[in-house]
């Protein structure tokens, strides 16, 4: 492999979430397998995804888990480091709201949602979850929550408006302080 090569390799992000240890009892006492859950982003790309493993090894589910999150990225829409606009992901019993932020708030999220807008590469997003925290649950919310969002140019085409008509009323990022003055 030349240099060319390998600098053109994306930069991945993977973070495990998740790992469950899962006990199967039989005849001669119990049997473990582990299940592993991981969040893999491409911040240069804004796309994210997560996979699911199981195994009877926990480096092995960690393995399995990071492959299928690798091919189920999909991508997220972001604007000045933040979610474009409001949007309620739901899944379940939970619901995980994302609202853009100014510019320097951080992400505040809970430790599951952080991991997934990080991945992302997000930088300023305020998050809200409600209902359920199951682990699992969340992460699917807020997947949802992101296949949800649009940005102003995806929406100035689908309502047929161009594309200054809608930032005129476009209050996300540096759009804030220049609608404020």
């Amino acid at each position: 492999m030349s240099k060319n090569q390998k600098t053109e390799e994306l930069p991945s992000q993977e973070k495990t979430i998740y790992i469950n240890r899962v006990a199967k009892v039989v005849k001669g006492g119990r049997r473990f397998n582990f299940t592993a859950m991981v969040v893999s982003g491409d911040s240069h790309n804004n796309k994210v995804g997560i996979g699911f493993g199981k195994a009877s090894q926990v480096p092995e589910a960690i393995r399995k888990a990071s492959d299928k999150s690798k091919v189920s990225m999909q991508n997220a829409p972001i604007v000045e480091g933040t979610v474009p606009h409001i949007v309620t992901g739901k899944y379940g019993a939970t619901k995980v709201m994302l609202r853009p932020a100014s510019p320097g708030t951080g992400i505040i999220a809970s430790a599951t949602v952080r991991s997934l807008l990080d991945a992302a590469g997000y930088r300023n997003v305020l998050t809200k979850v409600i209902g359920s925290n199951n682990t699992h649950n969340v992460v699917k919310a807020t997947l949802n929550a992101l296949e949800k969002l649009e940005t102003p140019q995806a929406y100035a085409l689908r309502v047929g408006k161009s594309i200054e008509d809608v930032m005129q009323n476009y209050t996300v990022g540096s759009h804030v302080w220049n609608a404020r003055r």
